[in-house]
């Protein structure tokens, strides 16, 4: 590890270990809001779906691997890129028959790619740096034994991993291990706008520890990971980054972490579980509004709460059982959903600004945009509510109520939203990726037609 701690000074950070929180990643300097503290590769990474080029998880001009016939490539680059692992890999997947070749998940792909690596690094074929190498993987928690229910599972992957990389020092105790690793430290690839493309491991931004509130973001460049500060990092502070999606109550987001990552969350924002405040805007977020309404004071009675979560539940599932987005009645029972909600939910519940999301994307899919705009504004007092200001779902939906605004002719409301978007992305995605540059282009053409507009007048 002192190869990694070389590695990190140059970068001004450092590696120490607390009793109560294990390896943390500390600033040697001060940082920024909008500076880059740390970028990484992954170790291994595999996109979601069968539909993305394995190298830069693109969806466009993608032809099959010859061989396996399961992995995707956009381009000749791509694929001689990745070809050292692919070669293997091809080799362990064109073994299987049709039928178990489509029972392979992402999971089995990366913890297949992450065994090859280790052999090719082993036999110098891949080099090993001091920030990547398969010690970094070694030094990753597990948390198996607290896991007791799903270690029969993570055997059963680890046999049919070795099944089919059938390599004679393979430790299948090993294999387990690294399944349960993978469930606590990779991370999903994200595109600009946070969209889900693939999965990842990057072992040296799986030291940063979570909080509620945290100092820092990671965003996604492509496959390479950057984590940037969002407020000021002093001298000696610990870098803090979100594993999970904070806008929720304190036991909800306990819960969460519990469950995915064992461990209990002590940050500044679930030390004050179970306080009156605490208890008060847990039941704002995700509570309804009780008995007796938080904000006017209306009395409801037990059976009419009931009638109304009963009814909600009903249709909700109605919608799952939907097939297409697209589809009208789905659009009407969400609809109906909504109004349903309005007299069950505070106005700043998250499950009323979860459905008012979604009908902003149905209606977007149908191109209604007058109807998509009036939900994006529902949701955005409720989004700058349960986010810090700093926060990309808070900018990136300010992104989204500026273009519509601006399509629709209202420039200088597109203005000041968009202009809102670029205060808050600059910080988490920097000025220098495509996603920005296209964004202030988009930015500077409204600001230039509202002042046309203006001349007009």
């Amino acid at each position: 590890m002192e190869e990694l701690e070389c590695g990190l000074n140059e970068g001004c950070l450092s590696v120490s270990t607390l009793p109560d929180k294990g390896r943390c990643l500390f600033a040697t300097r001060h940082f920024c809001p909008g500076e880059v503290i740390l970028r990484e590769r992954p170790y291994v990474s595999v996109p979601n779906n069968n539909s993305r080029c394995d190298g830069c998880f693109k969806t466009s001009s993608l032809k099959k691997c010859s061989v396996c016939q399961m992995v995707w490539y956009c381009s000749s680059s791509c694929q001689k890129e990745e070809w050292k692992l692919h070669r293997l890999e091809c080799d362990a997947l064109s073994k299987l028959d049709k039928e178990r070749r489509k029972c392979v998940t992402p999971s089995l792909r990366l913890m297949l790619r992450l065994y090859i690596r280790k052999k090719l690094e082993s036999e110098r074929i891949i080099p090993a740096t001091a920030m990547e190498n398969y010690k970094l993987v070694e030094a990753l928690i597990s948390h198996m034994s607290d896991i007791d229910e799903k270690q029969l599972v993570y055997a059963q992957m680890a046999n049919l991993v070795n099944l089919m990389l059938q390599l004679p020092d393979i430790n299948i105790k090993e294999i387990a291990e690294n399944f349960s690793k993978l469930a606590c430290n990779a991370h999903t690839i994200c595109d600009n706008e946070l969209r889900p493309q693939g999965t990842g491991l990057f072992p040296i931004i799986s030291i940063i520890n979570h909080s509620c509130l945290p100092n820092s973001v990671l965003a996604f460049e492509g496959r390479l990971a950057v984590v940037r500060a969002v407020q000021h990092i002093p001298k000696d502070s610990e870098v803090l980054i979100s594993y999970i999606e904070t806008a929720g109550s304190t036991l909800t987001r306990q819960k969460a972490l519990k469950e995915q990552y064992l461990f209990t969350c002590k940050c500044v924002r679930c030390i004050k579980l179970g306080q009156s405040d605490d208890v008060q805007e847990g039941a704002i977020l995700e509570g309804d509004k009780g008995f007796i309404c938080q904000q006017c004071g209306l009395v409801r009675s037990k059976e009419e709460i009931k009638e109304l979560a009963s009814e909600i539940k009903s249709l909700s599932e109605k919608v799952l059982d939907s097939v297409s987005s697209q589809n009208y009645q789905e659009v009407i029972t969400t609809v109906t959903i909504e109004k349903l909600q309005r007299n069950l939910c505070h106005r700043f519940s998250i499950s009323l600004m979860q459905t008012r999301d979604k009908l902003l994307k149905m209606f977007m899919e149908l191109q209604n945009w007058h109807e998509a705009l009036s939900y994006c504004r529902m949701t955005i007092p409720v989004y700058e509510r349960v986010y810090p200001s700093f926060h990309p779902l808070l900018g990136l939906q300010y992104y989204t109520c500026g273009k519509l605004e601006w399509f629709l002719g209202e420039t200088e409301n597109g203005v000041k939203s968009l202009t809102k978007a670029v205060d808050v992305l600059k910080i988490s995605h920097g000025t220098n990726t495509r996603f920005m540059k296209e964004l202030l282009m988009k930015l500077d053409e409204a600001r230039a037609e509202a002042s046309y507009k203006q001349t007009l007048t």
